[in-house]
């Protein structure tokens, strides 16, 4: 009797008092674009990405394409190593990379699946109520869009993102790819996309919902950062623009996602909220 007494009230510990829930773990991810150049400058920007990290625990580190401009696989390797060898050494699944323009000019970029975790040019990436659908914007073709089209249509997750380098939207050194915008925009509004995430353009761009998918363009990574010009018209308003060094930080639960642009030396600089 004695020890089932005993045994009952380590349990209550354990337990979550009534009327208490246990409160929700949130997914969190670190993003940026364009950083591939090595040298002093990725090496400091990754370190900013560090310190950040440390004091903000990350889950998942997405890339955003543009990730090699040297044109090496080897010269890649050692860059990516000697940047993010500290992340990738110290969790099992902790980054997701999508392909640049610069990335497909050797090998189709296949020497990059295996430092970012790849298993092809398009895939999915499931973490809680999250699933990040990672596609490759430099070859748009009717494969990989029915695949985007069934894997959209089969998901459950509560939140639906969609990752690629060139953005549906973006007004710097670069506009609108226009095939992102015919084909696969349509499928992210009907399928309750909330957020589409692009590089390309070097420097940070947030733009209002346009019909329920917010754009986030954050190439922020790059060495040289391309100034904001005014929008055509026909784009969905822009919120916010940054000429500025930084990556993009996502906290997720199930009712809310917090968005935060933040600069190498971890203050913040522009936050945004989604509902569930």
């Amino acid at each position: 009797m004695r020890f089932a007494a005993v045994l009952l009230g380590v349990l209550a510990a354990l337990l979550p008092a009534a009327g208490q829930a246990r409160a929700e773990e949130p997914v969190r991810i670190i993003a940026f674009g364009d950083f591939g150049v090595g040298g002093d400058h990725q090496r400091s920007f990754a370190e900013g990405v560090r310190k950040f990290e440390a004091r903000n625990r990350a889950d998942l580190l997405v890339t955003l394409g543009d990730n090699d401009y040297t044109e090496s696989p080897a010269a890649f390797r050692a860059n990516w190593e000697s940047s993010y060898g500290w992340w990738t050494r110290r969790r099992q699944v902790a980054v997701a990379g999508v392909l640049g323009n610069h990335d497909v000019k050797v090998e189709g970029g296949t020497y990059q699946f295996r430092s970012l975790s790849m298993p092809g040019r398009y895939y999915r990436r499931r973490l809680g109520p999250v699933e990040l659908f990672l596609l490759d914007s430099n070859r748009i073709d009717a494969r990989q869009t029915s695949w985007l089209a069934r894997a959209l249509r089969a998901s459950g997750a509560r939140w639906k993102i969609a990752v690629f380098h060139h953005p549906a939207f973006a007004c710097g050194g670069y506009r609108s790819h226009p095939e992102v915008v015919a084909r696969w925009l349509p499928l992210f509004e009907r399928h309750r996309v909330v957020l589409a995430l692009s590089g390309h353009d070097h420097n940070y761009q947030r733009f209002a919902p346009r019909r329920g998918v917010r754009h986030v363009v954050q190439g922020g990574a790059a060495s040289n950062l391309y100034a904001p010009q005014a929008c055509p018209a026909g784009y969905p308003r822009r919120l916010r623009a940054l000429r500025e060094h930084g990556f993009l930080y996502l906290s997720i639960r199930s009712g809310r996602l917090d968005g935060w642009a933040v600069w190498p030396d971890g203050r913040r600089r522009d936050h945004f909220v989604l509902r569930g």
